[in-house]
Formats: C-alpha cells, sequence, structure tokens
C-alpha cells in the first residue's frame, strides 16, 4: 500500500491525515506514505516530527477580496500541476487521500486523472471551497458532521466517518490520573484548559488571564487549589501572556503543546475555539466545554461547529464579541458549582464522539472492516 496524502494549512487539516495514516499503518506495517503540503505552511514541522516523508509545490489559496492574490494563486496552481505530475509518477501511489486545504484539491484532481484512487475527508460542518470542488473527482467523502452531508452534490459518496484523532487521545485519557499527578494537579481541583488552536487567539488568551485573576489564581494560591489552568498561547502571544501571568500558581502557560493530548485528558473543562479538529478532540475526550468560534473564518464556519455540540447539550457557545474575562469567570464557576449540569455537558459531548472515524475511513481504502 503506498499512500499519497494531500493537506495543507495548520492541524486541522493535518491531524486528522496522521490519524488516518496510523490506521493504514496498523492493517498494512509494510504501508509507505507521502505527505504532500504547501511550501510556506506551519504544517510541514508536524509533519516532520511524526517521521513522515514530505514533498511540497508552491500553491497558494484563492482570495474572492483580493483579485491580485488570487490571480497570483492561479499563476502557482499551474506551475504546480507539473509538480504534482512528478510527485505521482515517481511516489506511484495505490490511493490519494485529501484532507483539506488548497493543496489537498489539485493533489486530488492530478491524481484522479492519472487512474490513482482518490478519497477526501471533511473537517467541519460547512466543507471548504477546496474540498466541494474536489468532491467530483473523488471517490469517497468523508464527513465529520452529518450536518455535512447536504453540501456535497453526490450522496451516494457521502460516508459520515466523523473526524479521524490519533490513538494518543484514548491512551492519554487511560492514563488521566498520571498525567494529573505529573502537574501536581490534586484530586479534587477543577482544571480548566484555554485553547485557541495552533496558532492561538489573542481574544481567548487575553480573556484566560482576567479570569484566571478573578478566580483567585494569584502568586499566592498553591498548586492543588480549587482551580488549576492550562493556556495554550500560539508562539506569536506566547512572550506577552507568559510575562502577564507572571508568577500564577496552579497554571501552566505554554506556547505550543507537542502532546496535547495530555492536556485534554488531564482537563475537566476546556474553554477553546472551534475549530472541527477541536471539538472533535472535545468530545472524543468526553469534555465539558466553552467555545468561542473565531469570527475570522470563511462561511463563519466556527459557529457552525459550535453550535452542532450547543445544540447536543455538550457546550456553552460564547460569541467572541461577548467574551471578557469576567463572562468566562462566570461560566467556568458556574460548571464547577453545578455538579449535576457539568456532568451532563460530559456525558453528551461522549455521546457525539465518532472514536471509530479512522477505522471507518479505512474499511472504505481496504474495502472491508479489520
Amino acid at each position: 500500500m503506498r499512500a499519497l496524502i494531500a493537506s495543507s494549512a495548520t492541524g486541522g487539516h493535518i491531524y486528522p491525515a496522521l490519524a488516518i495514516a496510523e490506521e493504514i499503518s496498523r492493517r498494512a506495517p509494510e504501508a509507505e506514505f507521502l505527505f504532500v503540503g504547501a511550501k510556506w505552511e506551519i504544517g510541514k514541522d508536524i509533519v516532520r516530527a511524526a517521521g513522515y516523508r514530505q514533498e511540497f509545490i508552491d500553491v497558494s489559496g484563492f482570495d474572492r477580496r483580493n483579485p491580485l492574490k488570487s490571480i497570483k494563486a492561479l499563476c502557482g496552481l499551474m506551475r504546480a500541476s507539473g509538480e504534482i505530475k512528478k510527485i505521482i509518477r515517481d511516489f506511484k501511489p495505490d490511493i490519494c487521500i485529501g484532507t483539506g486545504g488548497h493543496v489537498a484539491g489539485p493533489v486530488i484532481r492530478m491524481a484522479r486523472k492519472a487512474g490513482v484512487r482518490t478519497m477526501i475527508q471533511e473537517q467541519n460542518v460547512i466543507p471548504g471551497m477546496a474540498n466541494k470542488l474536489a468532491e467530483k473527482y473523488a471517490e469517497r467523502v468523508f464527513v465529520g458532521f452529518k450536518e455535512t452531508a447536504g453540501y456535497f452534490k453526490d450522496g451516494a459518496k457521502v460516508v459520515v466517518s466523523g473526524n479521524p484523532v490519533r490513538a494518543a487521545f484514548a491512551e492519554a485519557a487511560a492514563r488521566r490520573g498520571e498525567v494529573r499527578a505529573l502537574y501536581g494537579i490534586s484530586e479534587g481541583a477543577f482544571c480548566v484548559f484555554f485553547f485557541g488552536g495552533s496558532q492561538g487567539a489573542g481574544a481567548i488568551n487575553d480573556a484566560a488571564i482576567d479570569a484566571m485573576t478573578l478566580l483567585g489564581s494569584s502568586g499566592e494560591t498553591e498548586p492543588g487549589a480549587e482551580y488549576y489552568f492550562f493556556l495554550v498561547t500560539g508562539r506569536d502571544y506566547y512572550g506577552d501572556i507568559k510575562a502577564k501571568a507572571g508568577n500564577m500558581a496552579s497554571c501552566t502557560v505554554m506556547e505550543y503543546a507537542d502532546a496535547i493530548y495530555e492536556l485534554y485528558a488531564a482537563a475537566d473543562l476546556i474553554v477553546s475555539r472551534a475549530g472541527a479538529l477541536t471539538v472533535t478532540e472535545i468530545v472524543d475526550s468526553g469534555k465539558a466545554s466553552i467555545l468561542v468560534p473565531s469570527p475570522n473564518v470563511t462561511n463563519n464556519h466556527q459557529y457552525y461547529n459550535a453550535k452542532a455540540l450547543a445544540d447536543g447539550g455538550a457546550a456553552v457557545l460564547l460569541p467572541e464579541d461577548e467574551l471578557t474575562g469576567e463572562r468566562l469567570a462566570v461560566e467556568m464557576q458556574a460548571l464547577a458549582a453545578d455538579k449535576e449540569v457539568f456532568e451532563a455537558m460530559s456525558v453528551a459531548a461522549a455521546g457525539l464522539a465518532r472514536a471509530d472515524a479512522a477505522k471507518v475511513i479505512a474499511d472504505e481504502i481496504f474495502g472491508s472492516p479489520a
């Protein structure tokens, strides 16, 4: 089995691709993989750390608000066609899997024209343009949410698989007590994990600092007190937020979390953006959440991701224009105090999970269940 995997942009597209590769490797240990991404993207570091081969093409996304940028993107796409043909010719894949972003579309199209089996996986409730355009070239379209099926033209191709999550999340959950002990989190502490996505979110970072201060996380608070906090800031925000946090006890501030699955395992409550991968990791971890959708994404898709969880009773949907440290502290206090409501949200989250997503996709790839 030789699998060509096209995925671009951030971890939201790349981590599902890694989870699919994990499941393929479990069934076919001799499988070979080649990831294709854009030369400028930060996601290449994620793939490199996972130990997979990579090739890069010179493409960028279209911007309907900026005609000059779109013209440049079109020229880049024309140049990239030759690069993609060479990659396919040299690697000779048995299957090509696209998990979204502007790299995935042209790679899927060229692979299909070369006679390679092709499949795409869409993480968001509202699909991205790349996957909508790539549908006509795909044998199967895997979607993370049942609401997504109606956005694709050929319902016979669509499989509601859920979004694939790496096995490390389940493994970390089984070690919850060990992970909490590693950070000095007492058994009775209410642990909150603030996360603005792989690049961070200034609004969440600032509100988190204010909320932690209001809840009494100061230099006088000892580890193991009523609350414990994780705050993953993103690279661009780390220095400023770390300085604002100062010597807050019962708080761990990180630029980026390689072992983010451990933070999910240790946490009781997640406060985060609502990217598709994040909400999938939340429900697969069975965690209650306060979701703050980014207002700066195409088709407002994070709002609809968050709404899917909120409608299912698993999350509080908090629009960014209503986000303050005070509001966040009130919401967190309410959930920490009302164990019945909090537990119901956690159970609802687990009920929305599709822990077998990677297996469902692999079943289609291999033609039968493992």
